[in-house]
């Protein structure tokens, strides 16, 4: 009798809170996509407010620390003038240039990091014989929000970051996520833009999206189901268990009394 009850109370309690695979899935379609070869191609370009490391190298380090800004040319730093172990970073300014030592203003938004690679490559080549120039972002971040384990802004070590891998970052969707409405909100030539990613459908992965952009924000909204309860999926599993718990209790009592 007691097992009768439980179950009549349990079951459909837990049909009701059981959610369809269809609502988490991500890529449902991808046997009816043609991914597009563009996707691998992404190279993230040069914005404003861009910290980058540019150091140059070469067979003689005399010739060519000229061309690398390092701590000892600032008087409030000092330090040793290796470039390797010394240099600053350049902050791209809101006219999109760096201050570069020798050719001074350079223009470089919009480019790519081997683009800039290439022209600086090219211009000292005039001076310097067989110049090496390493590029890289400092301050590429972006940050995730809403409905993930682990909401915040990160710090990545490389700009070639999909979506799929900024979650990863954050510790994936949680189940109570809207993973059809994501919302990913971007500059763009000083505007703020914001583009809506469907994570059921693998059309995202040939997406102008799909890549992240320095500074990028992602939005997870909650699911109607997580705004109705107002609570996590854990949390309402715990309410429900100790309701569960206490009719059975209860009904338990009842049944002995009657004995």
């Amino acid at each position: 009798m007691k097992t009768k009850l439980f179950l009549l109370i349990f079951v459909p309690l837990m049909i009701a809170g059981c959610t369809s695979p269809k609502e988490i899935i991500y890529f449902q379609d991808i046997n009816d996509v043609t991914l597009q070869q563009l996707t691998t191609e992404y190279e993230a370009k040069i914005k404003k407010d861009d910290m980058l490391s540019i150091i140059v190298s070469g067979p003689d380090k005399q010739v060519v620390q000229p061309y690398n800004l390092t701590l000892s040319e600032n008087a409030n730093y000092g330090g040793s003038a290796d470039p390797e172990k010394s240099t600053l970073p350049y902050l791209v300014n809101p006219q999109g240039e760096i201050d570069f030592p020798i050719f001074g203003k350079i223009y470089v938004e919009g480019m790519t990091r081997s683009e800039l690679v290439a022209y600086l490559t090219e211009r000292i080549s005039k001076d310097v014989k067989d110049p090496v120039v390493y590029i890289s972002f400092k301050n590429y971040k972006i940050t995730v929000l809403g409905e993930v384990r682990n909401p915040g802004t990160y710090t990545m070590d490389s700009e070639r970051i999909s979506i799929l891998q900024a979650l990863g970052k954050a510790g994936d969707l949680l189940i109570s996520a809207e993973r059809d409405n994501i919302i990913l909100i971007r500059e763009v030539k000083g505007a703020q833009t914001y583009h809506r990613i469907n994570l059921k459908s693998a059309q995202t992965l040939n997406s102008d999206c799909f890549y992240m952009q320095q500074n990028d924000v992602l939005y997870i909204p909650p699911s109607a189901s997580r705004v109705a309860t107002g609570t996590t999926a854990t949390s309402i599993w715990s309410i429900v268990l100790s309701t569960v718990t206490s009719i059975v209790a209860v009904i338990s009592l009842i049944l002995a009394n009657t004995r």
